[in-house]
């Protein structure tokens, strides 16, 4: 028989209830594997591909109509940006495309004929820049990589107009850019990619392991005839579940984002705090789930692909603005809704913990909820 169908005796205690659990959790394999060894390979493996955080040298192509003078400056300026790196100079798009087509550059610049003689002209020339919108990072490496090429070239010109006029080189360059602007991107000083994307959908990989373990867990109590139990019982379960998903957070929280150094406001108490809420909401969640499908390998099936539905929805990676306004509201059911917000607050941006505390107050909530339902569920029938 197999083990996870054995009948048990209903434990008298929290504590057993909690070991019971425990025991239940290292016994199944399939729950294991979701609670304990996915949260430590996704924190290993999904942040190593994006480890260079910002991309350089992206192959790119310079198509030159003009030859001239301008156009080989264009060229050279380009050669010297660190973003792109230019491996085809040639006088044909057509060729460009196909090498765009085949992959071997992500982009490319068309220099138009007569491009010198409108700028001597004093004319409005056009430099088309053409990229792979399929992959949006390369892209804009390849988009900034020909403006900052062009934009010094185009600098140094005017300045040269100013001077000719007859202002000297100091006042040229006050007269071009009377205002000086500095960028400082805050909370992200390396703009990287990985530093954006990673500490949110971490919290992601949370909900999603612990929500799915839960559920099959949930699915093979029901299975067994062990979902009706008593209160205490079903609050050790919870525990142990609760238990595992502190664990995996703290492993990230503690040490995946020191391991690649992510931008951290340092306030820890907020980010145990934030656990505290998150952790138990999604247990709950996942165990109702459990229960209302019934079945261990259903949950699974029903969860696995919302995965994606739910990043969108999260407002991280796509405006909230954008949702219909129904969503706007229903995503709030989700725990990685207050979750991600919170925590991008915490643990990225210092923020204090008063300013993270709608969203613990809307998985306290969610949390409580959801038990409440659970444990009402669940109530043992009355014997006849």
């Amino acid at each position: 028989m197999d083990a996870r169908y054995e009948p048990l005796a209903e434990p008298s205690n929290l504590l057993g209830a909690w070991l019971q659990a425990l025991t239940a959790i290292c016994r199944d394999k399939g729950v294991l594997l979701l609670l304990v060894a996915a949260p430590v390979l996704y924190g290993f493996f999904y942040p190593w591909f994006y480890t260079d955080e910002v991309l350089t040298r992206v192959p790119v192509a310079v198509v030159d109509l003009d030859g001239s003078s301008l156009s080989r400056q264009i060229t050279r300026f380009a050669e010297a940006d660190p973003r792109i790196e230019v491996r085809l100079v040639t006088a044909s798009e057509r060729e460009a495309q196909e090498a765009l087509w085949r992959g071997e550059v992500e982009g490319y610049a068309l220099l138009p004929r007569d491009l010198k003689r409108s700028v001597v002209r004093g004319e409005e020339a056009l430099v088309r820049v053409e990229g792979n919108g399929a992959y949006a990072l390369l892209n804009k490496a390849v988009q900034y990589g020909f403006a900052e090429a062009v934009g010094t070239v185009s600098a140094g010109i005017e300045m040269r107009k100013l001077q000719a006029a007859g202002q000297s080189a100091q006042q040229a360059a006050a007269s071009r850019n009377p205002v000086q602007l500095q960028m400082v991107a805050l909370f992200n000083p390396t703009e990287g990619y990985g530093s954006f994307v990673v500490p949110a959908v971490a919290l992601l990989i949370l909900q999603q392991t612990l929500l799915m373990g839960a559920a099959m867990l949930t699915g093979t109590w029901v299975e067994a005839g062990r979902h009706r139990a008593r209160a205490r019982t079903w609050m050790g379960r919870l525990l142990a579940l609760c238990t595992l998903g502190w664990a995996s957070g703290a492993f990230y929280f503690g040490w995946i984002f020191l391991l690649h150094d992510y931008p951290r406001g340092g306030n820890p108490l907020g980010a145990l705090a934030l656990l505290a809420c998150y952790v138990p909401a999604i247990a709950a969640l996942g165990a109702l789930v459990g229960l209302w499908v019934g079945n261990r390998e259903r949950a699974l099936q029903v969860l696995l692909f919302t995965t994606l539905p739910i990043a969108f929805v999260a407002g991280f990676s796509w405006p909230v603005e954008a949702l219909p306004e129904a969503l706007q509201w229903l995503r709030w059911l989700l725990p990685s809704t207050s979750g991600v917000q919170a925590s991008l607050r915490l643990n990225q941006l210092g923020a204090p913990l008063v300013a993270a505390l709608p969203q613990l107050c809307a998985l306290v909530a969610l949390g409580t909820v959801c038990t409440l339902v659970l444990l009402t569920w669940t109530r043992p029938r009355p014997s006849a």
